[in-house]
């Protein structure tokens, strides 16, 4: 009797665990969408002269030109980030700032009326640039301002002149909102990788 009762409270610990868990990410996912949207606001009506096109290839004379234009891809990246998954961020611009966008429309715009992820943002920890095309993020996931999952791996990718949340990164996020399941998901994210 003890070790079933032993099983059963275990049991019931772990669902709670998930429940919790899922009731965390559904907001997180919003709130990131939200930020990267704030970011694509944000750029587009900034002064500053826009950043480098991944098709622009520096010379070996120009070290320090190379550098400040990973510098400003990194910021474009960490701004456009952080835009895409604040909630203050509207729909429309989540969608304009992750990419394949019009794809997970429906569910930007299902998770913006969710109170959880009204309390959810990222940050961003680190931005490293691959290619003209593509980059890491690593970053954290938080709730009221406490970080919730931390030091998650993440893609960006440029992409219509744009640093956007590469679908993969989101698809996994939505995966692990919807406890480990790929049914449901959008398409899409049956390709991402």
């Amino acid at each position: 009797m003890s070790v079933s009762n032993d099983i059963a409270i275990t049991s019931v610990k772990l669902e709670n665990v998930w429940v919790i868990t899922r009731r965390l990410v559904s907001p997180i996912l919003l709130a990131c969408a939200a930020c990267l949207g704030m970011a694509a606001c944000s750029s587009s009506t900034s002064s500053a002269p826009p950043a480098s096109s991944p098709s622009a290839s520096p010379s070996a004379a120009s070290t320090s030109t190379a550098s400040s234009a990973v510098s400003a891809d990194e910021k474009a990246i960490t701004a456009n980030w952080t835009a895409f998954f604040n909630p203050k961020t509207s729909v429309a611009q989540r969608v304009k700032l992750l990419q394949d966008g019009s794809a997970f429309a429906s569910v930007i715009q299902a998770q913006a009326g969710s109170a959880l992820a009204g309390s959810a943002s990222a940050q961003v920890v680190k931005v490293t640039v691959i290619t003209t095309s593509e980059a890491a993020v690593t970053y954290n996931v938080l709730l009221a301002g406490t970080p919730a999952l931390k030091n998650q791996a993440g893609t960006a990718v440029y992409e219509d002149g744009t640093w956007k949340v590469g679908d993969a990164s989101f698809c996994g996020l939505l995966t692990l909102e919807n406890a480990g399941k790929t049914s449901g998901l959008p398409a899409v994210c049956k390709s991402a990788t």
